[in-house]
């Protein structure tokens, strides 16, 4: 009687050995970018905050300088990155952290630009329309990624703003180096995309309530609105600052209300995402004129913003914050 085969078993590669060590940025994580570019809007914030009080900027320009050159080590830390394999940012575009982050990384160059444009307005026009471009980069792979992914992978979340709406960051910049044109069209363009995000978010939230884990992500809603006051406020426009500014503080009461919901899972890299919305409104505060206000919001930022910054940054030395954050390796 004829008796089945059993299959042959899977042979399988023996292990590396002596083991690869991965090399210096081989696992660079894009989820160090949001909380540099939190440093970045706390840099502007000051040097409006040391303005409004009548003293020397010099402090919020060395502050500036200071996040400039670690941004540009993990700029280029990720360039490296991807010189070794270049379609390594579609694998981090497929996970929420490296979508943010890279976005954030743009973002970061635009706001690099505003702090270069009141020293050099023709390199300050240099790096914003190479961080536009770049960003615009980064929008069409996400597009295009997000497109791949299934269907419960492609919900609008509050990180969509940083991807379809950062560029109004650029408008920061765009008035110091004579594009006030340029400031006025980011503003209308991502203003309607970020209406419609708000707007799905809302709902999304009234049908379930997110995982605490991504629960700090709606920070991030904050920063349209203040962003938007401020480019409004540059340019001149009537009505949209004080109707962004508001919104915005609408934002920012419903996220202290919720404060101890939204923390509830404790620190991760997520907190990132309180960074750079914080500095950014206490920057719309003072760009309007709200000057008690916005020192207030200002000094709680000086106390927040560099801790959190300094964890993630430390997270991201110690091999942990690539970890956590899935972030891809070559």
């Amino acid at each position: 009687m004829a008796t089945s085969a059993h299959p042959r078993p899977k042979i399988y590669p023996p292990p590396e050995f002596p083991p690869r060590r991965p090399g210096r940025f081989d696992r660079v994580p894009p989820a160090v970018f949001p909380a540099i570019l939190g440093l970045f809007g706390l840099g502007l914030a000051l040097r409006r905050g040391l303005e409004a009080a009548g003293l020397p900027i010099g402090l919020a320009d060395l502050v500036l300088g200071a996040v400039a050159v670690l941004w540009s080590y993990a700029a280029f830390a990720y360039a490296v990155k991807m010189a070794k394999r270049p379609s390594v940012i579609l694998d981090d575009l497929k996970v929420l952290p490296g979508r943010t982050g890279l976005a954030a990384a743009t973002m970061g160059g635009m706001a690099l630009a505003a702090a270069v444009a009141p020293f050099s307005a023709g390199l300050g026009k240099v790096l914003l329309a190479a961080a536009l471009a770049g960003h615009l980069l980064v929008m069409l792979l996400t597009v295009r990624v997000l497109l791949r992914l299934p269907p419960e992978a492609r919900d609008v979340n509050p990180g969509w703003h940083l991807t379809f709406v950062g560029f109004v960051v650029g408008g920061l910049a765009a008035p110091m180096v004579g594009w006030e044109p340029l400031a006025r069209g980011l503003v209308w363009g991502t203003g309607i995309v970020a209406l419609l995000i708000w707007g799905l978010s809302l709902w999304q939230l009234v049908r379930r309530v997110p995982p605490a884990p991504l629960r700090p992500l709606l920070a991030i809603h904050l920063a349209p609105a203040s962003f938007f006051a401020m480019v409004g406020m540059s340019v001149g426009m009537p009505v949209l600052p004080e109707v962004a500014l508001a919104v915005a503080t609408g934002i920012f009461v419903a996220l202290l209300a919720g404060g101890r919901w939204i923390t509830e899972s404790g620190f991760s890299a997520m907190w990132a995402a309180f960074t750079f919305p914080l500095s950014a409104y206490a920057g719309a505060l003072l760009a309007l004129g709200w000057e008690v206000a916005g020192m207030v919001v200002l000094v709680a930022a000086l106390g927040i913003v560099p801790v959190i910054a300094y964890r993630v940054v430390t997270l991201w030395g110690s091999g942990r914050l690539a970890a956590v954050t899935n972030a891809a390796e070559v």
